[in-house]
Parts: structure tokens; sequence; C-alpha cells
């Protein structure tokens, strides 16, 4: 039983080392997707959209790993708990690869348009936000560390703002209509980044549960409540 038991608990840390090496992917497509807008640069675009295709492939192979570990081992407790964090955490990164791609899109649809280098900077800050932030998800989760899960909401205020801000800049384009084509599909790619930050604290929110037990859902002071 002590065999079964340590096999287990190793091919649970298997399945968790896999995703944090697909977790510190997704990172680099954010800055790749970012670039592939900004300089702007479709090999880079193209790129994000075939390491996309490597996390799909990966979900797949985590999901039916999962599957069989399950129905193999039947954990119970803490087990159980880290199993439920895992089948998030793949979903979770399966769709931050997908607005991965979804950023890489636009800049292949708005290559040769003229552009607004105040839009650009500040998608080039989200992208910096965003990639900050999933540095600090994926270190929370590894050292297990509840307080440093809790910085996430605050780190997102900024990237909300930003995107908040982003329909004022478009509305600066609007006597330019090349200009405007292009502006407005940069509100895509700003909502995308917004939506890769709402994930990361997604992912704060399963560390906590994996500590604690209980669902939380963070406030924009990192104070949870039962979800």
């Amino acid at each position: 039983m002590t065999d079964i038991r340590s096999h287990f608990h190793q091919e649970l840390a298997d399945l968790e080392q896999t995703l944090l090496n697909v977790a510190d992917q997704a990172e680099q497509m954010v800055g790749m997707a970012v670039d592939a807008i900004c300089i702007p640069d479709m090999e880079l675009a193209a790129r994000v959209v075939a390491l996309d295709n490597q996390i799909d492939r990966i979900y797949l192979d985590v999901h039916n790993r999962w599957l069989t570990l399950m129905a193999r081992q039947q954990p119970m407790a803490s087990d159980l708990r880290m199993m439920s964090v895992l089948l998030h955490l793949n979903t979770t990164l399966e769709r931050m690869g997908d607005q991965c791609v979804n950023i890489a899109k636009m800049a292949q649809v708005t290559f040769g348009l003229p552009r607004s280098e105040r839009i650009i900077a500040q998608i080039r800050e989200m992208g910096d936000l965003v990639r900050q932030m999933i540095r600090t998800g994926v270190e929370a989760l590894v050292r297990r560390d509840i307080d440093e899960a809790r910085l996430l909401p605050a780190m997102d205020e900024p990237v909300d703002r930003l995107n908040r801000n982003m329909y004022r800049e478009v509305v600066e384009c609007g006597p330019d209509p090349s200009l405007l084509e292009w502006a407005t599909r940069m509100m895509m790619v700003s909502r995308a980044l917004e939506r890769i930050g709402d994930q990361v604290v997604d992912i704060a929110e399963q560390t906590a549960f994996l500590l604690t037990g209980e669902m939380m859902e963070f406030n924009e002071n990192g104070i949870s409540g039962t979800g």
C-alpha cells in the first residue's frame, strides 16, 4: 500500500510539474503575442499559434492522465483537493493560450494599418503587468504561499484600469478611418490581456483552496469570502 501511495503522489507531482511548465510557456506567449502587436512581427504571431497547438495537445494529455489517476486511486481529503486544482489549472492554462492566439490574430489582421503609439505603449504596459502576474501566481502555487496568492487581485487592478481606459484612446482615433479600424482591434487585444489577468487571479484562488479547503473569491485587497 505504501508503494501504491508513493507512486500516486509521484504521478500527482508529475502532473503538477507538467502544468507549471505550461504556465511558464503561457507567460512567454503573452510576451510574444504583445511583441507581435507592438513591433509588429508576423513571424512571432505565427509562433504563438504554433505554441498554442502544443498547449492544446498537453491539455488533452493531462486530462487523460488525470482521469486515469482518479479512476485508479480514488483520492480523498487533501489529495482530492490537489486533483481538483490540477484539473482546474489545466483548463485555465488552455484558455490563457487561446487568449494569446486571439492577440496574435489581431496582429495578423491589422498588419500594415496605421497605428497609435499611445495605444501601443498601453498594450505593452498591460503585457508587462500580466506577465508579472503569471510569475507571481505560479510562485504562490509552487511555494504553497497563500499570502503571495493574495497579492494577485491588487496586481490585476491596474490591468483592469488600463483596459477600461482603452476606449478613450480608441475614440481619439476616430477622425482617421484606417487608424480607427486598427484601434478598434486593439480593444480586443486589451480585453484579451484583461482576461488573462483574471485567469491568474483564478489560479491564486485555487491555490487558496488547495491550502484551506475553502472555495474563495478574492476582492481587490486579497481578502477572501467563501464562494
